[in-house]
């Protein structure tokens, strides 16, 4: 038998996981985790740990607690190390009974790690302190996930209330406390996705927050009533989610209009930010080969997607054909890395393969059955990808139809502040999320930079063919990622600066 480690995630953010859970997650052999774990904790399992998401989101598709019971154990059994990832708090509403119930009747050994509520960590990061000697002397914490349960009498009386899976039946709470004699001038509190960096915070009053939030979408979120609210304001509480990165400033050289999302994770963790794209994405020369291959969709068995660029290309296309997903239920389809996914299921697919490790090399040795005979349409960047997933799958019998799908080309030049910030040695911290960035990079500086200038600046890369890139343009490679994503890149600028931290003390 192996063990079973119940871990609690925390909020969000990977500096509030505790010490004990990151050394076990770095041990995982097997990742049992819930839709709302904060995707870049993956980063910090080995690559070749099976991830399984079981969904248990409110509104989403979800494994049953039954299946999860049975999954639990079966992996146990298999004598590997196996993480059962919640978030927030195990044993805060987070239906452990069952699991435990289950490990015990197979007599597995397990133990549980246990993480920061969201019930108490979100108000703190909204700046709302739960108690206070006059407005509050103490709180409930309640679930609303089945409001008929609950004794709205006694929670209208208690000075401050804590509600968590709430946003769905948010007009029914509002209107059990007016109800019960809560007066409509009571504060209240909705905070969205505490301890992340899409954090949001919405401060109303009972009588007024149904109006004022109606057609927006608040899940997942933790809501607070009470009197304490106020504090949130008269306090001006700056509580920062992760500032490891304050005081740096990060380069970011991702593609034109695809740098706003990492940009803002490293905002939130304190960086000053500058973008400089590296790539323009654009449409390959011709289209003919494509729509070509979508016409005859039907002789292929496979699909293959390795960037959110493909997954547009190909979707764009197949509307212009006057087609839809429909047109691929005959076809599976392999992605690489979470983004590309997440991409695809925008268009109503989720992908039969997803490589544990997010490069498209992968792809070969986790292909679930043989490739001999398969055809397989391989949408891709037009110039300048690696041929190494072709070769190989061709040396394994496949037959690979390889066609334009866009093309990233360098852009003709820098933003003026950004070379000026370059040549004067004020960037910390330059980031690379492809080998192309790298060199496109190179191509635009030039000669510019005095000789020598890469030893006063970190370079960050998000994963090994990267890396070797950086290596072979630039000299050397100071941070690379774990978890070939961006998540993973900013969890790999954490621990580097940490260890840096320890180094120096």
């Amino acid at each position: 038998m192996s063990k079973v480690y119940i871990v609690g995630a925390g909020p969000g953010d990977i500096g509030y996981l505790t010490v004990r859970a990151r050394e076990i997650l770095t041990q995982a052999q097997v990742l049992i985790y819930d839709a709302l774990v904060d995707r870049q904790l993956l980063s910090l399992v080995p690559n070749n740990c099976v991830l399984v998401d079981v969904g248990k989101r409110g509104g989403k598709p979800s494994m049953l607690q039954a299946e999860i019971d049975l999954l639990l154990v079966e992996y146990a059994q298999t004598r590997q190390v196996v993480v059962r990832l919640k978030s927030g708090d195990p044993f805060i509403f987070g239906r452990v009974t069952a699991e435990l119930d289950a490990l015990r009747a197979a007599d597995c050994e397990y133990e549980v790690v246990p993480g920061l509520s969201t019930a108490l960590v979100a108000p703190l990061l909204a700046g709302i302190p739960l108690t206070d000697p006059v407005l509050s002397r103490g709180f409930a914490v309640v679930t609303a996930h089945l409001p008929d349960d609950l004794d709205w009498d006694a929670l209208a009386r208690m000075p401050t209330v804590v509600i968590l899976m709430g946003a769905r039946q948010f007009g029914e709470i509002v209107t059990q406390l007016l109800k019960h004699d809560r007066s409509a001038n009571t504060p209240i509190a909705i905070i969205q996705w505490a301890g992340t960096p899409q954090q949001q915070v919405w401060v109303s009053d009972l009588g007024s927050v149904v109006a004022e939030t109606a057609g927006v979408e608040l899940s997942p979120a933790v809501i607070v009533v009470g009197q304490v609210v106020r504090l949130r304001e008269y306090l001006m509480c700056q509580v920062s989610n992760s500032t490891f990165l304050g005081g740096k400033t990060v380069l970011v050289t991702r593609a034109s209009g695809q740098a706003s999302a990492f940009s803002e994770m490293l905002r939130s963790r304190g960086a000053q930010v500058l973008e400089m794209p590296t790539l323009e994405i654009v449409p390959p020369s011709s289209w003919v080969e494509l729509d070509r291959e979508i016409d005859r969709l039907n002789d292929f068995d496979w699909l293959i997607l390795t960037s959110t660029n493909a997954v547009d290309a190909f979707f764009s296309r197949l509307q212009q054909a006057g087609k839809d997903s429909r047109a691929l239920a005959g076809i599976k389809i392999a992605v690489v890395g979470q983004k590309t996914a997440q991409s695809l299921e925008q268009h109503g697919i989720k992908p039969d393969l997803i490589p544990p490790a997010f490069i498209a090399d992968a792809l070969v040795s986790n292909f679930p059955e043989s490739p001999a005979g398969k055809r397989i349409l391989f949408p891709r960047v037009e110039t300048g990808g690696r041929e190494v997933l072709v070769k190989e799958l061709t040396n394994l019998g496949s037959i690979i139809v390889e066609v334009a799908a866009y093309q990233s080309q360098c852009p003709v030049s820098i933003d003026p502040s950004v070379s000026v910030a370059l040549q004067q040695q004020q960037i910390d911290i330059i980031t690379f999320a492809s080998s192309k960035t790298v060199k496109h990079f190179c191509q635009l500086i030039g000669t510019s930079l005095s000789l020598g200038w890469q030893e006063k600046v970190c370079i960050a890369s998000i994963g090994p063919q990267t890396s070797a890139t950086c290596k072979e343009l630039l000299g050397k490679v100071d941070i690379e990622a774990t978890e070939y994503t961006l998540p993973g890149l900013v969890a790999a600028l954490e621990l580097g600066i940490v260890n840096s931290q320890l180094n120096q003390n």
